[in-house]
């Protein structure tokens, strides 16, 4: 039998979505500062990419439980990472937000994560890196996983 373009992508997407996968890069990208790790980083990258967001609308966009979320949340409050604030639709509820050194600290991260994929992409022609970046966007927006951004908060994404 033999493998398809679509397996191809599939195995490579495997790879890339594996959470040990994620949590190295989330490491490597979080070495060195202060009150945010490989833990706490998918919090703070996932109110970069919402806005504000409460613990449980959060966890559902990053893949943890509302539990998991307000710990990691308080951890990152602590280290005037993140704020709280009211829900100005419900009084009763509390949205988690970045606060400015939060901002900071995700510039670092993301920019990193930038500098980590040009040097990967150091060997390769130009052409082809463009080729590819413009290829990879078209899979998000068009693929089997366009539909996921298709919710309540589709326009929210950076």
């Amino acid at each position: 039998m033999t493998n398809t373009t679509g397996d191809d992508i599939a195995d490579a997407l495997g790879l890339l979505l594996r959470r040990s996968t994620r949590a190295r890069l989330h490491a490597r990208l979080t070495d060195g500062l202060e009150a945010v790790d490989d833990l706490t980083y998918p919090v703070l990258s996932g109110l970069a990419r919402t806005g504000p967001r409460s613990a449980a609308d959060l966890g559902r966009e990053v893949g943890l439980d509302r539990t998991t979320v307000t710990r990691r949340a308080d951890h990152l409050e602590r280290a005037g990472l993140l704020k709280r604030q009211p829900d100005p639709n419900d009084g009763r509820a509390t949205l988690l937000a970045l606060s400015d050194d939060g901002h900071a600290v995700l510039a670092v991260t993301r920019r990193r994560l930038a500098d980590a994929i040009e040097d990967s992409l150091a060997t390769w022609p130009q052409a082809d890196s463009l080729a590819f970046a413009r290829l990879l966007r078209r899979f998000v927006d068009q693929g089997p996983f366009a539909f996921v951004d298709q919710g309540p908060f589709a326009a929210d994404h950076d």
